[in-house]
């Protein structure tokens, strides 16, 4: 889980949500996680054409679904803060696109894994970041990188085809950890571009932040929950 920061004060947030700097860090994670919803939602709808039954076809395309149904709340929330949504996420647009070309699946069970494990490991960098947030904006975006009710239809059906093709386990293992070190390059990627994102995590008035240990802590817990993710799958990580 990540790290516990101490629960800011409501004076203390005013006084955050009166530094610009903190605000902008707020939107901007905002952003990148709208944008990133909807870079979900393409791609889960454009794997499903890979689905070997129907079955499998409607169960990626009500993922798809559950992903764009998030995007309103998060634009609601950017709006409230004042900004404009779109503008929020113009500036993750070419990392989040560059990311999902460099690793486009080739068959439905790439696609699997990369919608289990790839996007597990964005998720939880942005939920360790949400934790340095308010309350609202922090459990809005736990909430909205939440795919739990995902992970059933994920594991059954990998686990499955691996059992039927152990061949296929160790395709799939590397591409786990192909997605492991091109997701890692995207999230160091994404805090290094954006000042506020940054400054966020080094704290501010009244909220805790990280130092180089504690970083180094983040990204072995990142690594740790990829490793359980790729044990769930039945793959080495």
């Amino acid at each position: 889980m990540p790290a516990s920061p101490v629960e800011p004060t409501d004076s203390a947030l005013s006084v955050a949500f009166d530094d610009p700097v903190y605000r902008e860090a707020v939107v901007d994670l905002l952003g990148v996680v709208s944008y990133g919803e909807i870079s979900a939602f393409e791609r889960l709808a454009e794997d499903s054409k890979l689905a070997p039954t129907l079955e499998d076809k409607l169960a990626l395309a009500e993922m798809a679904s559950t992903e764009l149904g998030k995007v309103a709340l998060l634009h609601g929330r950017i709006a409230e803060l004042g900004g404009d949504p779109f503008a929020a996420m113009a500036p993750f647009r070419v990392p989040l696109d560059l990311f999902h070309a460099h690793t486009a699946p080739s068959d439905w069970y790439e696609g699997l894994v990369k919608a289990y494990v790839g996007d597990g490991l964005a998720n939880d960098f942005y939920r360790e970041i949400a934790a340095y947030l308010d309350p609202a904006t922090r459990d809005l975006v736990v909430s909205s990188v939440d795919t739990a009710g995902n992970a059933a239809f994920v594991v059954d059906r990998v686990r499955e085809a691996i059992a039927a093709d152990h061949r296929l386990g160790g395709r799939l293992a590397l591409w786990g950890r192909r997605l492991m070190g091109e997701a890692l390059i995207q999230a160091q990627g994404v805090a290094a571009e954006r000042d506020a994102l940054t400054a966020l995590l080094a704290g501010g008035v009244d909220r805790p932040g990280l130092d180089l240990a504690s970083i180094g802590r983040m990204f072995t817990r990142l690594t740790e929950r990829h490793a359980e993710r790729m044990a769930d799958l039945g793959l080495a990580s």
